[in-house]
């Protein structure tokens, strides 16, 4: 499902809760140049945004993942011993606990069936267990009827279908291993099936959309309070787990995993994550991270382990974790994960199998079809796990029934809304109370060292090199011409800022004078030098004594991404790239952060020694933190910034992307920290906003 954030979010809007606040008056200053109000756009120019390198960010991403590819092949090819091949084991064990992160206490399951349904040769059991404390999963437990002593038991997640568990392919490998001996547990996914966890007022449809749609809603929030949604997804996998040794039909000897798609996801991060798995099979999954981002292969935040990439970890790792267990991987010819890269994990797996002396144990099938848990597919796992567990002979499925979702549903409405249960939302938020009620504000140097650390800041060295971009005929900016230049604020990463001038500059940025305003854009620089009344009256003002500079970020105006991916603002080529920055451990708020303050130097390198920044919208974002950042900024001047970090963990609705957003910040600061410091700065604060957004956008 591909909807935008205007169709699925309504504007919301809530008082800042535990949060330190500037003094009213800080909010409501009002600029005193020409014409700073909220005077509506002009009507816009026929003239399309300036938009010369929409690709370069996305290749900035493949080489980087090349050459961490490289590196951990590198790693690899010098596993010559069993001893290497056990060392390696372990480090990846201790890595994946690192991209995860610390997971909750286990508490009562509270586990409960609320409907029984026999059938020829097995039973399926419609069961509630909650994962958290009053956090309801759905499940169906598939038991065999009439085969004596303890069966091999099978957790089975879902993949992203609507009805989750209750999906035809899903049903069907469950029933098919339940017609074999096995005792499967197949569960909703939140955001699936039963689990909504943003459901409308009647309970029952999805507010902000079902399945990809909830995840990423749910998964950028949660960013916000150090929540990672991979550990949520496994949390509840684990949880199952607990629940499926609690069957006395189950042989705690004998215990698989398998998934497909979503599921195989899940069915990943498990083998890494829970030792007491004997066996597993994921299918439609497992490829490379390099053939991913090449491909532009977008997933959902559950699908985004943090850290992932920044410690050398492939998805090959996460199931080295767990050799020399038996593992069969399954993919699909025409799947668009990539069969080159499942063959190249393949491969990296059956080397590592074949030092720990258990090449047996590692098998990879491709079947022919297209993405999904077909029957060829379903035939190999089935095969696996009988030659492993000796339930059953050979491979084929048996004859199914397909059930109703209706037969399978475990709550009376089918929806857990009716339990009046704790959200994701619900839980995140009590967190940020939490937190809130720890933090103390920052001041001074603890604030710059909080921001320079969750922005994930790299070094700056020198002063970055540019090059001079051929010359456009004039646009309609607020003086009569201008020069572009390409600031390579990292190899290859283009940052466009554009010199306003009122005669013909074609040549090297000229030197001086001591004061420059710096405009950040909301959404292109071209666009709003144009159109946006508003900056265009500031710019005039400041135009005889002042040079003139607008710039856009990485990602923003000039180096907007176009993939192939569905541009929706929930899930399109911006979230994209904010998901693999955390794959990386770094933000795009901290990226576009960097790339103000190498442009900064880049202006006093130039005589500009005192900068007046301005910026609008998300642009404000990165402009806040540079400001605290960097001395050279000596003026501040901020349109729609975001009031809190806070009102978005704290309310149900809101519409600012995951590249707004910096992991785990809620952990040490809030952005009124940030506007307490740039007082100092001679802040103006103009029509700040909450969760709902930049007005118009």
């Amino acid at each position: 499902m591909s909807l935008s954030r205007r169709q699925l979010i309504h504007r919301s809007a809530v008082a800042l809760t535990g949060t330190a606040l500037l003094p009213a008056s800080a909010f409501s200053q009002v600029n005193t140049l020409p014409a700073a109000s909220t005077t509506q756009a002009q009507t816009p120019s026929p003239i399309a945004p300036l938009h010369r390198f929409p690709r370069q960010v996305h290749e900035c991403y493949v080489q980087q993942v090349r050459q961490v590819e490289r590196e951990a092949n590198a790693r690899r090819a010098a596993l010559r011993t069993r001893a290497d091949a056990e060392r390696y084991v372990a480090e990846v064990r201790e890595k994946v606990r690192r991209c995860f992160g610390p997971f909750p206490e286990k508490t009562p399951l509270n586990a409960r069936t609320t409907a029984v349904h026999p059938r020829e040769g097995y039973r399926i059991e419609n069961v509630i267990f909650e994962s958290r404390p009053n956090f309801p999963v759905t499940a169906n437990l598939y038991v065999p009827e009439g085969r004596p002593g303890l069966r091999p038991g099978v957790i089975a997640p879902c993949g992203h279908s609507p009805n989750g568990k209750a999906a035809s392919t899903y049903q069907s490998f469950a029933q098919g291993l339940a017609r074999q001996g096995y005792v499967v547990l197949i569960f909703d996914p939140m955001g699936q099936g039963e689990r909504l966890q943003h459901p409308a007022p009647d309970g029952l449809a999805a507010r902000f959309g079902i399945g990809t749609a909830e995840h990423t809603f749910v998964g950028n929030r949660l960013t916000l309070v150090d929540e990672n949604l991979p550990a949520w997804f496994a949390w509840d996998g684990i949880r199952a787990l607990d629940y499926l040794l609690s069957r006395p039909e189950v042989d705690r000897a004998q215990v698989g995993v398998t998934g497909n798609s979503g599921g195989g996801t899940q069915t990943t991060w498990l083998c890494a994550l829970e030792s007491r798995f004997t066996m597993a099979a994921p299918s439609c999954f497992i490829t490379t991270l390099r053939r991913n981002i090449e491909n532009e292969e977008k997933q959902d935040p559950e699908q985004y382990p943090w850290r992932t990439l920044a410690l050398g970890l492939d998805h090959a790792d996460f199931l080295a974790a767990m050799a020399p267990k038996p593992l069969r991987i399954l993919a699909q010819e025409r799947d668009y994960f990539d069969a080159r890269g499942f063959e190249e994990a393949a491969e990296r797996l059956r080397h590592l199998y074949r030092l720990l002396g258990a090449e047996a144990n590692f098998s990879a099938f491709i079947g022919p079809d297209s993405h999904g848990y077909s029957q060829p597919n379903r035939e190999a796992m089935y095969g696996w796990f009988n030659q492993h567990t000796g339930s059953a002979r050979g491979q084929t499925e048996p004859a199914l029934t397909i059930e109703s979702d209706r037969t399978l549903q475990c709550t009376r409405t089918g929806q857990v809304s009716e339990l009046t249960p704790a959200t994701a939302f619900l839980i995140g938020r009590e967190k940020s109370h939490r937190l809130a009620s720890a933090r103390t504000p920052l001041r001074g140097s603890a604030l710059t060292e909080a921001l320079s650390q969750l922005l994930a800041l790299p070094s700056r060295e020198g002063i970055a090199d540019y090059r001079i971009l051929r010359n456009t005929p004039r646009r309609g900016y607020p003086l009569p011409y201008a020069a572009h230049y390409w600031i390579e604020t990292e190899p290859g990463v283009p940052v466009i800022v554009t010199r306003l001038s009122p005669t013909p500059l074609l040549s090297r940025v000229p030197r001086g004078p001591t004061r420059a305003v710096l405009y950040v854009s909301h959404r292109s620089a071209d666009a709003e030098l144009r159109e946006d009344p508003w900056i265009r009256s500031l710019l005039q003002a400041e135009a005889k004594t002042t040079a003139l500079f607008a710039c856009d970020v990485r990602g923003v105006g000039e180096s907007r991404p176009e993939l192939s991916t569905a541009p929706s603002a929930a899930q399109g080529a911006e979230y994209f790239h904010a998901g693999l920055g955390l794959l990386f451990a770094r933000c795009s708020a901290g990226e576009r952060a960097f790339d103000l303050l190498r442009v900064i130097d880049w202006l006093r390198a130039h005589g500009h020694q005192e900068i007046h920044l301005v910026a609008r919208g998300e642009g404000a974002l990165a402009g806040t933190f540079a400001s605290v950042l960097h001395e050279g900024v000596t003026q501040v001047t901020l349109r729609h910034a975001l009031r809190s970090y806070t009102e978005i963990a704290e309310t149900e609705a809101y519409r600012w992307p995951l590249s707004a957003l910096v992991p785990a910040a809620l952990t040490r600061f809030d952005l009124p920290d940030c506007y307490h410091a740039l007082q100092a700065k001679s802040l103006q604060l103009l029509d700040p906003v909450g969760p709902e957004g930049v007005p118009g956008v």
